[in-house]
């Protein structure tokens, strides 16, 4: 009855919803991603490391139009005293430095120090050329080396500008990414022209639940319907509705497992995976991507696209997507359906269902109602593990859990999915395995990459407190904040910063790992933190 009440509900949703428009478009301007359009001379920038971080060059502004710069490339790149740095230089403005000239007041408590912050990390919005996509209002960018909006960062920035009272901030921010949805059919990783081909942890939902809780935003809810209807398609992929629909139902008559960022299993079973459309090098990190497909006999394309779906899931890199568990050559984040992706779906799939029955359309409602019960009915069958008492990710082409004990498990603790026996097997787990003295670990494993040990990360402290509140364990929320909240004003204190990540292990030290070095600002240890000191 599950199975059956399941497709007809998703076909009539995808089918039907098609009939709503989601209103004109008004970004007009064409985009190329850097590697695209430069071609030879971006790999050539990018392989040689005339830039140290591989995210300088694609974040460059050229000077003049982009063909009269290849063609003076082509003109001079052969001469004997070519100079490929004083050639870019040439031709190409630089990022500017984030937070240029900003000194933080030691005299500052952190409350102050973040409330001014925001000033500081707040970016207005105008068309600088480049890879920079313009957004209509403006908006916060993290900070270091991240002069962009990124996508799942913006909700919990958004959380502390709701204690710092910015409700013109809110909004814009969720304004912005209803626009991205408008013009370009999904949420990109960032407002770059390279992040495209792919999106982030689709809290969306979430951000317009949080702006309608404001006074007199009550109505947000039905006002982002087609935005909220439009990312879900996006997930589902079916934005073309019937069409794609259809080539999802030829794929899985071939006897393919998947189509794009969906899941076939068994007969009727639909879950999600990370997934990007391209399977080429990430062009801001491209020479560490080629680099590590180097290192693997894989086919390269795969090894790409499993890297930048790694990008997608905002964990990049762990030992969550890694095939041996430790090295990222073994990358297979396509194989692997999330705990937090298929939560956070669930989740969107409720609020459309609540959406519509604010607009008294029963029908619609009743079809998002179904599949929210279907994927909260196969939920425990994939990612439960009852001897562990823990949710785990899910290898379909191995067709058997991965083994690696991850903060994801926290997700359906924050979305209430959990059943009260679940939720108290996951918190003794947490309790016994993740808490440490600087907050919860991220996973049980010390690989280099900065989404494993001894790493915390400032949402999954938040998803973990909330998650657990939500069935009682207030007690052990209450620890997980103290240690977590203790680890950032130690380093606020000796610093006079709030940086992107922390170790949570060993308080002497920083957090480390990753591609590039741990970067200060920060958006979302800004808006947690402020978060969190705003309890009473």
């Amino acid at each position: 009855m599950v199975t059956n009440s399941f497709r007809k509900a998703f076909f009539y949703f995808i089918i039907t919803s098609t009939l709503w428009g989601c209103g004109e478009t008004v970004t007009k301007k064409t985009y190329k991603s850097p590697d695209e359009e430069y071609g030879e001379l971006f790999r050539e920038v990018q392989l040689k490391a005339v830039f140290v971080d591989s995210k300088t060059f694609p974040d460059c502004v050229p000077k003049i139009k982009s063909e009269e710069i290849l063609k003076k490339y082509e003109e001079q790149k052969n001469k004997k005293n070519f100079d490929l740095r004083k050639f870019v230089l040439e031709n190409f403005t630089l990022p500017p430095t984030l937070v240029s000239g900003y000194v933080s007041n030691p005299d500052n408590s952190p409350e102050q120090h973040i409330n001014e912050l925001w000033a500081v990390l707040t970016r207005k919005p105008k068309d600088i050329g480049g890879t920079l996509v313009p957004l209509l209002k403006p908006y916060v960018v993290p900070g270091g080396r991240f002069g962009e909006v990124y996508y799942w960062d913006s909700y919990f920035t958004m959380l502390g500008l709701q204690v710092s009272g910015k409700d013109s901030l809110m909004s814009n921010t969720v304004l912005n990414l209803a626009q991205l949805i408008q013009d370009f059919g999904h949420i990109p990783n960032g407002n770059r022209s390279y992040y495209f081909s792919r999106s982030q942890p689709p809290f969306f939902a979430s951000m317009v639940k949080l702006l309608s809780e404001m006074k007199g935003h009550e109505q947000k809810l039905i006002q982002y319907l087609p935005q909220i209807q439009r990312e879900y398609q996006y997930w589902m992929a079916v934005e073309n509705g019937g069409e794609d629909a259809q080539k999802q139902n030829e794929a899985r008559k071939k006897g393919d497992n998947a189509y794009r960022k969906t899941v076939f299993l068994g007969k009727d079973d639909i879950l999600n995976r990370y997934f990007d459309d391209k399977d080429s090098p990430r062009p801001e990190a491209y020479k560490e991507d080629v680099a590590t497909a180097n290192k693997t006999k894989r086919n390269k394309a795969e090894v790409y696209r499993d890297l930048r779906s790694g990008a997608e899931s905002g964990w990049d890199f762990s030992s969550r997507w890694l095939r041996d568990g430790q090295n990222l050559a073994t990358i297979h984040t396509t194989d692997i359906l999330p705990v937090d992706l298929n939560a956070l779906l669930y989740d969107l799939e409720l609020t459309l269902a609540k959406i519509y029955q604010l607009k008294n359309e029963p029908e619609y409602a009743k079809s998002l109602q179904l599949l929210a019960n279907k994927r909260k009915a196969i939920f425990d069958k994939y990612f439960w593990n009852e001897n562990a008492g823990f949710y785990f990710d899910y290898d379909f082409v191995a067709e058997k859990q991965t083994e690696v004990y991850s903060l994801a498990a926290v997700y359906p603790l924050y979305f209430k999915m959990a059943t009260p026996t679940q939720a108290q097997q996951v918190a003794k787990v947490l309790e016994k395995q993740f808490l440490q003295a600087g907050g919860l670990t991220t996973t049980l494993n010390n690989t280099g990459e900065q989404w494993d040990g001894p790493n915390g990360w400032a949402p999954l402290q938040y998803l973990a407190i909330v998650g657990l509140r939500n069935y009682g364990f207030n007690d052990l929320a209450n620890k997980i904040k103290q240690n977590w909240v203790a680890n950032n004003l130690r380093v606020y204190k000796n610093t006079g910063k709030l940086v992107e990540k922390y170790n949570v292990y060993d308080l002497s030290l920083k957090a480390g790992g990753g591609e590039y070095p741990v970067q200060d600002g920060f958006g979302w240890t800004n808006g947690i933190l402020l978060k969190l000191l705003s309890e009473k």
